[in-house]
């Protein structure tokens, strides 16, 4: 213990002797930690948000949508084809009224989504527009209403012209003037709005605020011109029950489809349980490369500390000699210098972690500003990970300089010196 203590001391006292190179040898070392507490805590606090807004849908709520057959569920392969414009027709309200007679289920709403340019006077906007069933604020606990009320089952089958705004489309159209009972245009027809709902932001990279709902039928014949949905959200009736209710809408929309095969069905049946746990690996996989690129930078430090430390190494061998003359050990200056290098590196995570608090409080303030309700901090675990990188970085590069100075002849060192 005496002997650490010594390396310590010695470590200290080079550090402080020489500010200016200490400084600068810091600096890679808090740049390195900086980026991987600040990239780990970011992916955190993203990840947290995300789950939220999945979670808020409620854990009794199974999601089905359509899928390309010959793609698996939730694959890039399936998002790919449906953005590239693959058409899948063959989930219908039919299928949505089959589902709500089984026993675990409570109800439904199906939908589907259309863009159309909508106006109002001399305002135009390209609108997001969700056709729904009038079910849907009661299986969807976010739909909450500022102004007027929800479409009826009665409009729904009628395909009546009423819409429902977002707070954004409202915004847009009416600024802060009331909207029920006004009307706008939507592909050249006259819709009257009926209600508008409150401020709901982001789920994931879906703004719900810049949607407006139309009962099913309407944007199905009015608008697309089509007589299939591409999802239904089903309400289970017994939240303990959700992965049974699951596989039993499955099983029924497998014999309504007649699909026989294993791979091939053109449906996906997901719970909000696995559609977090899917949340939760895909961020998984994108934490750990950004944390492993953040992670460059810290080994930049690190080159930086190995190069300072046989520098040092250089201008200190008549003292490593002097040392070893008088009885010092190899494994002694090897300590001395190995110390040396651990301290530099963990004084400069410790110096980068506060630095990244103080970031990640100031990114927290501008996310809200701008209605995200994310919350960055440092968690004990990015902590640690920050801390045991920094550390790692002074035993690996500062090893080499260490071995160096520990295997210098004394003779030699004080007759150079």
């Amino acid at each position: 213990m005496h002997e650490i203590f010594l390396s310590f001391k010695f470590a200290l006292k080079s550090l402080f002797g020489n500010a200016g190179r200490t400084t600068l040898t810091l600096s890679g070392v808090v740049i390195g930690t900086v980026a991987i507490l600040t990239v780990a805590s970011s992916g955190d606090a993203v990840e947290r948000y995300v789950l939220d807004q999945v979670e808020s849908f409620g854990n009794n709520t199974i999601q089905i949508e359509v899928k390309v057959p010959s793609a698996d569920r939730n694959s890039s392969g399936n998002a790919q084809g449906i953005a590239q414009g693959i058409q899948v027709t063959t989930l219908t309200k039919d299928d949505a009224e089959a589902i709500k007679k089984l026993p675990g289920v409570s109800g439904y709403y199906a939908g589907i989504i259309g863009q159309a340019l909508a106006s109002y006077r001399e305002t135009n906007k390209q609108v997001f527009l969700l056709g729904a069933t009038a079910e849907a604020p009661r299986i969807d606990r976010n739909i909450r209403f500022s102004e007027g009320s929800f479409y009826t089952e009665a409009e729904d089958r009628g395909a009546s012209q009423v819409i429902v705004l977002g707070s954004g489309v409202k915004e847009a159209f009416f600024g802060s003037s009331p909207a029920v009972g006004k009307s706008i245009r939507v592909k050249g027809g006259s819709y009257r709005v009926i209600g508008v709902l409150e401020e709901r932001g982001s789920t994931g990279f879906v703004t719900f605020d810049d949607f407006a709902y139309v009962p099913l039928g309407t944007l199905q014949r009015e608008v697309l011109g089509v007589d299939y949905v591409s999802f239904i959200t089903v309400s289970a009736r017994d939240e303990s029950r959700v992965e049974e209710t699951a596989l039993e809408i499955d099983q029924l929309l497998r014999d309504r489809h007649d699909i026989r095969k294993a791979g091939a069905e053109d449906y996906s049946v997901t719970t909000i349980k696995e559609a977090q746990e899917l949340v939760s690996s895909v961020f998984s996989a994108v934490r750990i490369l950004l944390i492993a690129l953040a992670s460059i930078s810290l080994v930049v430090g690190g080159v930086g500390i190995m190069n300072v430390m046989y520098v040092s190494v250089a201008e200190r061998t008549s003292e490593i000699g002097l040392r070893k003359a008088v009885g010092a050990r190899p494994k002694d200056i090897l300590r001395q210098f190995l110390v040396e290098a651990i301290l530099v590196s963990f004084l400069g995570g410790a110096i980068g972690m506060v630095l990244s608090f103080g970031i990640l409080v100031l990114v927290s303030e501008m996310a809200r500003a701008f209605g995200f309700a994310l919350s960055f901090g440092i968690s004990s675990n990015n902590a640690m990970l920050a801390l045991g990188f920094s550390f790692l970085t002074g035993i690996v590069f500062g090893t080499s300089p260490a071995w160096k100075a520990s295997r210098i002849d004394p003779i030699r060192a004080i007759r150079e010196g």
